[in-house]
């Protein structure tokens, strides 16, 4: 792979790295508990997009293995919270 498309990928995964403090903001000052959850489930998609930017800028395959748990657990955990924190009697919305 050529300097120029690691340096592209490299990037890449320090603009999302960047963009997710954004995203942590809102994970610390949310309003409620559900901009928090989504928050954090946004937070958890971003190291999966940073590892594989980083498996592909570095040339490293095995960060793709670590991604593929890593999203997976992501995915339970907010399935997890969805199913514990459901009110029955509806959500009311702002």
């Amino acid at each position: 792979m050529t300097e120029f498309i690691t340096t592209v990928f490299l990037a890449g995964a320090l603009a999302v790295i960047l963009s997710s403090l954004i995203v942590l903001y809102r994970a610390i000052i949310g309003p409620s508990t559900y901009d928090r959850i989504i928050s954090v489930n946004a937070l958890g998609t971003s190291i999966v997009a940073v590892l594989v930017l980083l498996a592909a800028g570095l040339d490293r395959p095995e960060y793709l293995d670590i991604a593929i748990v890593y999203a997976l657990l992501n995915f339970l955990l907010s399935m997890f919270v969805a199913r514990f924190t459901y009110d029955p009697t509806g959500v009311e919305w702002r």
